[in-house]
Formats: structure tokens, C-alpha cells, sequence
């Protein structure tokens, strides 16, 4: 067994302890009695008058889940050594005080003797009495240590392994408690620069301390002091927490907590070659006593708060896998027994746990943050503003227990002023998910990008899930729709359909071929083209926003639709209601238990672009096709009345459709869109992509999209299946008015 430093000063004397008489007998049943009696006697413990208005009758053992105390030989009780029960009066410091007489009557039980105190083992028997009192401490230690440990190895966050540490062993262990930790605190195999700092995580204590050195606090005198586990009578707890099962129940505990009134600097540089950095590296629990932790308690605490006396403080190191991470000070006061040497053990034990704990909590906090920022990184910044459409979206993360997740959403911009939709949801819930996620979520942009039908862009996500591995599945619905023809196709893979939205407050479940989800292989995905009326909202989810283990998902789409109905009745009929607040208000029918997935979710308003603001023409590739251009764009302008845009849109429609003609073999198209800007729409068979480059002097062309670039407010060229498509927009006169 590993020896441990013991103080310089010797044993300590205990008062009320489990030592010896004058014959060489155990005291432990005399004292256990005399704290029945001392307890007893505490200002407002008396039992409660019989028959008083308002007071419980039953035995404090029955009111508090403890054990029925049994009879005793107690001296101090009433007549046929019976252990008076007293009413439960609801105040913490009477409950702790008749938590501590049961168990001073429980440990001097004739039961627990088997029946030898009546043959001569009392007082001045056979000294058998200590033999069993020192075997019942031992088992009482060991019990505190695993039900300490179990109680530690419960949290999962840091804050929660701190807490466990200082619930456990105030005021069982100690009347106080100081845990320290690095900051920051070092993650895996990182090595920190800099000075090392330890910052006061918490503290706990049992009442307020105003001396470490001595005198409690007045308003404090009601509490009683527990006798301790390891000192006194070795009464388990000292206040009667150990329950049937064997498990310490910490909920009862008196504290005054966290970060009181301790005298403690806040935080504490470690200075090489110091006494605290010697103590730290040794890693072993010191008495506050010993001369390491004489010079190393004021580093930690501060020179200008007070250092215990004798060995009433232990310093125990809180070393993790690779380094120390902290350090934890248990404190004892004055009216008290001193820790004993066995206590180190019990110290060394509770940090390695902490230690340990905290070490895996800093690990998983860290792979959680950074699955988590893997995901939301992957999910777009911000959402586009196409022409004929308003988007909004939200995302959830799941519950902490299986926060990281594969959902996500995309908008689009296509050609033509069209728009494609997305979302998707990876099966599992783990980094692999997420990175899938993200590489499922750059294929769907390219495939938009080439303008292919969504049912060939599920197709090709399917054979990419292959790619990337067998198992690697995922549901996913991809619509496109157009403002002009107010139409919108969709192309299911696996995923929960959408929902609509009428202008009229009906909420309908659209109708999609199914399909089957993406990785599977080997399947055909059908397309199906529907209306989009202007002024509906098309909201698309996964399935975590309707099912739960409370629910199965077809119930919860219709809980959607009922709720989007409601809300549109509420808002009104003739007009549809705000899209921030429809995403708001449809998370909210989330309840306790719907998040066990996380949840994307993106709604579309439907605008639209009305006939008589599109003009469209075919020209064929041909010297004249500028020219009958700028007569066409003209003539559109006089229909809308914009003649102040007539010189710049003739000119850049000119240049645009020169460049294509150049190039195309089949007609190219014309199309001009008015809505908050002027949008004209170049298109031709040819895939080769303009780039603007600075003409030279010498040189007869290359000015054309220098011209765009300088005049139109935006612009840009995108390539389809069947060619490309080069576009600018003008600001319309008065824009802001119109916006």
C-alpha cells in the first residue's frame, strides 16, 4: 500500500473520538450515547408539545425515509432504554440534529453486538467493543468511498463532477471544500503555454465559516456540527444519510453553497520551483499540517487568508491521464475531530475519481463543440433572396445526449429566375453523420448548378451515398420551383412530404411519391410538378420536428398541419402570416420529449412573378439578332413605362447577345423580368462560361462584359445541361419606393 505523508506533529487528540479509557476499553458506544445527548440538548430540537396545532407526529425515522432507530442501551434515554422518537419539525438544522442522534443510537445497537455487551463486553468487560467499533469505521469508509465515487462518476459536464465531488464530502467528509482547476483547462494531448493558473471553481461548505482557524459565524449556533465519518464514533455521514440500499442520499445535506463566504483568493498562479508546484507534481494528499502544505496552502489560498491549524485541512492534487488539473482543499473546524491518516486514502480517492471525470468531461465537451461547429458550419451562413420567393429557416440541435446530427437545408438560385429547395437528414447521430451531411449537401449545389431535373439530381446523390460507403444513408426532398409559371416540381427520397399553406388558411399535406431513401442504390426516384399559388408557404422539415418516442411521425405531420391552420386563422385569411413568426410558432409544438433528433426546417413564401411583368423572345443566331435585341428590349420598357432605362439596357443587351450569337448554333432567348430590379436573361447552347478579362489597346472586343460589369448592379453567368445562361440587373427608378 502506497504511504502517504502524516503531519509533523503527531497524532492528534479527539475529544469525542472512538479512543481508549483509563482500563484500556473502548469509549465509541460512551460517546456515540453522549452525542445523543449532547444533540438533544441543541436550542430548538426539543420534541414538539403532544397535541400541539400543525405538528407531525410521526418519528422523525419514519418522516425522513431513515430507518426505525431500535432499542438501545442508552443511558441517556428515557426509562426502559428506548430512544425517544421525536416529531419532525421541517427545519434543516433540527432534521440534521435527529439525523445524528439515530445514528449514535444505531451504533451502540445491542443487535449489531450479537448479543455479547450482555456478557461482560461493556465498559469494563472483555474490550470487545473496539474491535467491533474500528471494523464498523473501517466498512463505514469503504461505503463512503464507493457511494462518493458512484456519486462523482454520475456527471457527465464539468460543472456536474464538481458538484458531486462537494455534495459528497460536505459535510460528510469535511465541513468545507475549495476545488481548484486550470485555467484554461488542458484538452488531450495539448500542452498549455504560458504560466499555469488555477481559478477557484467552487466551494461548498456546511455553514458559514467566518475563521478557518476557529470561531464559526453567530447566525450559524443552530447547526450542529457533524461528528464525521472518519473521526468521533465513526457514525457513517454523522448525519444519518446512509439508506437501505447502501446509498448515500446527498440531497438531505444542510450546505450553504457554492461560494460563500470561504477565505480564498479567487485565482492562483503557480510559480516554478514553488511549494504549491512541488505538492502539485507529488500528487499525493498532505495535511494542512505538514510543511510541504504549510508553505503551499497560502500560494493557493492567498498570504492574506488564514491556513488551518493542525490537521484540519488536506491538500489533495487533482491529477488527470497526463498532468495535474487542478487541486481540492477539504477543511475540518476546530469543534471537530482532525483528520486522521486513513483520511489521505479517502482524499486520494475522491480527486483520482474527480480528476478522472473531469477529464472525460473536457474530451467530450470538446468533440461535442467541434461536431457541433462541424455541422453548423456545413449549414448555409445565411439564405439567398431569389426573385418570387421569401425564405426562412431554423435549426435545432438535438438533446445533449445526441446533440450532433446530420440535417440540413439549401436554397438554391437556378437560372431563370428559378429557386431549388432542400433538405436532407443523414441517418445516425455522430461526427461521421455530420461529415456526410456536409458532403451530401456540396454534391446537391453542383448538381444544381448543372440545372439538372431534381429527379436526376437524387438519382446522382444516391450513387455518391455508395461512394462513400455501404452503410451510408440519408432522406432527402428536392423541389425547384418557378416564379413565373407558378409551378414547382419535387423529387422525394425516403423523406416526410411537405406541407402547404393556402392564402385562405387551409393547410394541406402534399402528395409526393415516397421513394426510397438515398444509399439504398438501385432505384428510380419519381418527379411530380404541382401548383405554387402565389402567397403560399411551403414548409419543409425532417422528421425530427414530427417524431418523438412520444409520437410516430405521421401523427405528427398531421399535429403540423392542424397547427400551421391554426395559425393562419389567427393571423387572419386575407393576408398570410409573418414567415419569422410561422417558423417561430411551429417549433414551439415541440414538446418535453420531441427532441431526440434535431430538427431543419425551411419555409417558403410564394410570391411569384405575374405575366404581364415577363417578356421573352427567340432570336436566331444571326448578324441581325442585336439589333431586333434592342428594338425588343425597347418596346418591352414602353409597355412598363421605364424609358430612363433604355439607353443602358440597349447597350447591354447588345453586347450580351453579340457574345452569344458568336458561339451559339440553335436560337438563343431573350427574356426580360420586372420586379424589384430590371432582369434580362441571356441564354445560347454553348457551355464555355464568359470571363471578363482587360482588353488591350490594339484589340476590337473584350469590352462587352467590361460594359456589364461597370453599368449593371449585378450580374453573372451560370451553366446549364443544354448550354448557359448570362444575366444582369438594373436598378428600376424610384427601387425604394417600390421595395
Amino acid at each position: 500500500m502506497t504511504e502517504y505523508p502524516t503531519s509533523q506533529e503527531g497524532p492528534q487528540p479527539v475529544a469525542s473520538g472512538g479512543g481508549t479509557d483509563d482500563a484500556g476499553h473502548g469509549k465509541a458506544p460512551i460517546a456515540a450515547a453522549e452525542a445523543v445527548r449532547t444533540h438533544a440538548q441543541v436550542p430548538g430540537n426539543e420534541p414538539d408539545g403532544a397535541g400541539a396545532a400543525g405538528s407531525d407526529a410521526r418519528p422523525h425515522s419514519e418522516a425522513s425515509g431513515l430507518p426505525r432507530p431500535r432499542a438501545t442501551a442508552d443511558p441517556a434515554a428515557g426509562e426502559g432504554g428506548q430512544v425517544t422518537a421525536r416529531p419532525r419539525d421541517g427545519a434543516a438544522a433540527r432534521n440534521a440534529a435527529d439525523a445524528v442522534a439515530h445514528n449514535a443510537a444505531d451504533a451502540i445497537d445491542t443487535d449489531v453486538l450479537d448479543g455479547e455487551a450482555g456478557a461482560g463486553a461493556g465498559p469494563s468487560g472483555g474490550g470487545v467493543i473496539p474491535e467491533i467499533s474500528s471494523a464498523r469505521r473501517e466498512g463505514d469508509r469503504l461505503r463512503f468511498v464507493g457511494a462518493a465515487t458512484r456519486r462523482i462518476a454520475r456527471g457527465i459536464d464539468l460543472d456536474e463532477i464538481v458538484l458531486g465531488l462537494c455534495r459528497a464530502t460536505v459535510p460528510t467528509f469535511s465541513d468545507a471544500i475549495l476545488v481548484y482547476l486550470r485555467d484554461p483547462l488542458p484538452v488531450g494531448d495539448e500542452r498549455p503555454v504560458g504560466p499555469v493558473v488555477l481559478r477557484l471553481r467552487r466551494t461548498d461548505r456546511l455553514r458559514p465559516i467566518d475563521d478557518l482557524t476557529g470561531a464559526e459565524s453567530a447566525g450559524a449556533a443552530g447547526v450542529p456540527a457533524p461528528t464525521g465519518l472518519m473521526g468521533g464514533a465513526g457514525l457513517l455521514g454523522g448525519v444519518g444519510l446512509l439508506g437501505a440500499s447502501g446509498e448515500l442520499d446527498f440531497s438531505q445535506l444542510p450546505l450553504v453553497g457554492p461560494q460563500g463566504d470561504l477565505p480564498a483568493a479567487e485565482l492562483c498562479e503557480i510559480r516554478s520551483g514553488g511549494a504549491l508546484a512541488e505538492v502539485l507534481r507529488g500528487v499525493r494528499p498532505v495535511f494542512g499540517s505538514s510543511a510541504a502544505a504549510k508553505a503551499a496552502l497560502p500560494e493557493l489560498l492567498g498570504s492574506e487568508h488564514p491556513v488551518p491549524r493542525g490537521q484540519r485541512a488536506i491538500l489533495a492534487p487533482l491529477r488527470g491521464r497526463r498532468r495535474v488539473i487542478g487541486a481540492a482543499v477539504f477543511l475540518r473546524t476546530p469543534d471537530r475531530p482532525a483528520f486522521e491518516t486513513n483520511d489521505l486514502l479517502v482524499a486520494a480517492q475522491l480527486a483520482t475519481h474527480t480528476a478522472l471525470g473531469i477529464d472525460k468531461a473536457v474530451l467530450y465537451g470538446r468533440e461535442a463543440y467541434i461536431a457541433d461547429e462541424l455541422q453548423r458550419t456545413m449549414l448555409p451562413d445565411g439564405l439567398p433572396q431569389p426573385t418570387g420567393v421569401r425564405l426562412a429557416s431554423r435549426y435545432l440541435p438535438a438533446a445533449e445526449t445526441a446533440r450532433v446530427g446530420g440535417d440540413w437545408y439549401d436554397a438554391i438560385p437556378l437560372p431563370g429566375s428559378r429557386v431549388a429547395l432542400v433538405v436532407g437528414d443523414v441517418m445516425g447521430h455522430s461526427m461521421t453523420s455530420a461529415a456526410i451531411m456536409g458532403q451530401l449537401r456540396t454534391t446537391a449545389q453542383t448538381l444544381a448548378q448543372l440545372d439538372l431535373p431534381p429527379a436526376e439530381v437524387l438519382h446522382h446523390l444516391d450513387e455518391q451515398a455508395q461512394r462513400l460507403g455501404s452503410d451510408r444513408m440519408a432522406t432527402c426532398l428536392y423541389a425547384v420551383y418557378d416564379p413565373v409559371s407558378h409551378r414547382i416540381t419535387i423529387a422525394n427520397a425516403g423523406h416526410p412530404p411537405p406541407v402547404l399553406l393556402h392564402l385562405g388558411g387551409r393547410a394541406e399535406v402534399l402528395r409526393v411519391p415516397p421513394g426510397a431513401p438515398i444509399g439504398v442504390g438501385g432505384v428510380d426516384f419519381e418527379a411530380v410538378e404541382l401548383d405554387a399559388p402565389a402567397g403560399a408557404t411551403l414548409l419543409l422539415y425532417t422528421d425530427g420536428l414530427v417524431e418523438s418516442r412520444l409520437r410516430d411521425v405521421w401523427t405528427g405531420i398531421e399535429q403540423l398541419r392542424e397547427r400551421l391552420a391554426t395559425t393562419a386563422q389567427l393571423t387572419g385569411l386575407d393576408h398570410p402570416p409573418p414567415l419569422e413568426a410561422l417558423c417561430d410558432d411551429v417549433l414551439d409544438m415541440l414538446g418535453p420529449g420531441d427532441r431526440d433528433d434535431d430538427i431543419a426546417l425551411l419555409a417558403a413564401r410564394f410570391d411569384g412573378i405575374a405575366p404581364s411583368d415577363v417578356a421573352y423572345w427567340f432570336l436566331d443566331p444571326e448578324e441581325t439578332a442585336p439589333g431586333r435585341a434592342r428594338r425588343f428590349a425597347r418596346r418591352a420598357l414602353t409597355r412598363w413605362g421605364l424609358e430612363e432605362l433604355q439607353d443602358s439596357l440597349e447597350l447591354l443587351v447588345s453586347e450580351v447577345v453579340t457574345n452569344a450569337v458568336r458561339y451559339a448554333e440553335r436560337p438563343v432567348t431573350l427574356r426580360l423580368l420586372r420586379t424589384d430590379v430590371l432582369r434580362c436573361e441571356v441564354g445560347d447552347d454553348s457551355p464555355q462560361l464568359p470571363r471578363q478579362r482587360r482588353a488591350r489597346d490594339t484589340d476590337e472586343g473584350g469590352r462587352g462584359l467590361f460594359l456589364v460589369n461597370r453599368m449593371a448592379r449585378r450580374w453573372g453567368a451560370t451553366r446549364l445541361s443544354s448550354g448557359k445562361v448570362v444575366w444582369f440587373e438594373l436598378p428600376l427608378p424610384g427601387a425604394h419606393d417600390r421595395r
